[in-house]
């Protein structure tokens, strides 16, 4: 408003907004924002219980069939049997047998993955520059996306006959070349987690035992593998559910006949294939055979819950925490 007074032109500016006209100017805006930050905090909330109520179903599912499954079969046969034909006339359900398939694709697989993977976590974090890491890092982890039926391809088609050569006796299918093409599948897992838990390492400590005289070699095993452990143990046996969990490499490479023993040059079936095998719809549902693959799964679920609880036990035993 402009007013003039005594022929000289003055100039009147509107008040400000008192702190009472603020709050009321900002209070649909506040409200606005709480209605949001409630509706996301419900869409969170229904998308926990579904995660843990999805989980719980499974094992309960897995739970009350196996029960079931106990109830025809005494667990004594089931520990102590040495041959698994639940689908032939003559029933044994020795668990003893797709274990010890289980153990050795998975050992074959470990033996390869772990120190090619951690080899490779180490150069990534220590030896390579951080250009060159931007991009090698990347490319590695592409391996974790080829869908595992192609692993099962390549190692039954490729692997299998190069080892032939090598090895004459090796049959068609085998437990090496599907432990083998296993390890690789795993090796990202193993390189990626191992790399993030070296790579946030403290410089601090890099530099402290260089000045000490150290060499790139001496600080990469006396300081900073030791410091880094907790998370590539964990890596480890994330790795080893990986494998003893894997289900189409060795179903297509290793093979479907259950026999007791270790070795790696003949065909085997592990747990994973057995689920395969009775879920494919000749088994009739609701059968004792059908009833198996709970009693499997079931064995399946204890070994990774207890390589899970040793990895949290272990991460918390002996993480390091640094400022």
């Amino acid at each position: 408003m402009t007013l003039y007074l005594g022929g000289v032109l003055t100039m009147s500016v509107n008040p400000l907004p008192t702190s009472g006209d603020t709050a009321e100017l900002w209070q649909p805006n506040r409200r606005l924002n709480q209605q949001i930050e409630t509706t996301v905090k419900g869409l969170f909330a229904v998308f926990a219980f579904i995660s843990v109520a999805t989980t719980i179903g499974i094992v309960l599912t897995l739970i009350f069939e196996t029960v079931g499954f106990f109830q025809k079969v005494p667990i004594w046969r089931f520990l102590t049997e040495t041959q698994w034909t639940p689908l032939f006339a003559n029933k044994q359900f020795g668990i003893m047998v797709l274990l010890s398939a289980t153990l050795l694709t998975s050992t074959i697989a470990i033996a390869i993955a772990l120190p090619i993977g951690l080899l490779a976590a180490i150069c990534l974090s220590e030896y390579a520059s951080a250009g060159l890491r931007k991009w090698l890092k990347p490319a590695l982890e592409v391996l974790a996306g080829v869908p595992t039926v192609v692993f099962g391809y390549f190692a039954l088609l490729t692997v299998t006959p190069f080892l032939q050569k090598v090895i004459p006796s090796l049959q068609g299918f085998n437990a090496l070349s599907a432990g083998i093409v296993l390890g690789i599948s795993i090796i990202p897992l193993v390189a990626s987690l191992s790399e993030d838990a070296i790579y946030s390492v403290p410089q601090s400590l890099r530099d402290g035992s260089y000045a000490l005289g150290a060499t790139k070699r001496e600080t990469i095993v006396a300081v900073i593998l030791p410091a880094a452990l907790s998370g590539i143990v964990a890596s480890f046996i994330l790795s080893i559910s990986r494998a003893i969990g894997e289900t189409m490499i060795v179903t297509i490479a290793a093979g479907q006949n259950p026999q007791l023993g270790l070795n790696p040059l003949v065909p085997v079936q592990t747990m994973t294939a057995y689920i395969v095998q009775v879920s494919q719809g000749d088994t009739p549902a609701g059968s004792l055979a059908y009833n198996t693959i709970f009693a499997v799964g079931m064995t399946l679920f204890v070994i990774t819950l207890a390589l899970n609880i040793f990895s949290y036990w272990f991460v918390r035993r002996f993480r390091e925490k640094y400022e």
